[in-house]
């Protein structure tokens, strides 16, 4: 009777202890939370946060322009979709926010994203705000620079990829241009699903 009655509470213990670290628990989450916000897609659609609510996501800041670290941006960002793909993760989305809102208008943007083997349907690239809106935006949500210069056409930005979670926090931030760490990024896409 004692031994059954030890193997309850046990089996009790561990479950209680199982469901505390499981699913959704990021180690060193950021906990950054987005504001709210509607843009436009490559579609002319709008997208904003109520729309990715529910979603995991990971979103980056390129630029069609770029002269040298978007395209590779957007290859490893492909690659990081074709691996959630292959992992049969469906709750998720990417979102890459122009930071030259000027010139990359939806159709520039369709144009751009043509160029790569990707999913639009789970991929938005967002524009339809002013230059400064989104340096503010970047700056205060996702605690990165974006900066265009004063005669100048190209944009300063970061290179980071950041994961969102369903209720519109960033969990983690990672390199989006060398030493991607494509397995800790899909494994830390499946802790949040």
């Amino acid at each position: 009777m004692k031994s059954r009655i030890y193997v309850i509470m046990v089996t009790v213990l561990t479950v209680f202890l199982m469901s505390a670290c499981g699913k959704g628990e990021i180690k060193d989450a950021k906990n950054w939370p987005i504001a709210d916000f509607t843009f436009t897609d490559q579609n002319k659609e709008p997208l904003g946060l109520a729309d990715l609510k529910g979603k995991v996501w990971v979103a980056d800041f390129i630029y069609t322009n770029c002269p040298d670290i978007c395209l590779p941006m957007t290859y490893n960002m492909t690659k990081l979709q074709a691996l959630a793909k292959k992992e049969k993760i469906e709750n998720i989305e990417f979102v890459s926010f122009s930071v030259d809102p000027e010139f990359d208008s939806p159709e520039v943007l369709t144009k751009y994203a043509n160029n790569f083997d990707l999913d639009l349907r789970k991929w938005h690239f967002l524009t339809g705000y002013k230059q400064e809106e989104i340096e503010k935006f970047a700056m205060s949500n996702f605690k990165t620079i974006v900066k265009k210069p004063q005669n100048d056409p190209n944009v300063i930005h970061q290179s980071f990829f950041y994961l969102v979670n369903q209720d519109g926090k960033i969990m983690k931030v990672y390199s989006g241009l060398e030493d991607i760490p494509f397995d800790e990024i899909i494994s830390d896409i499946k802790t949040l699903q």
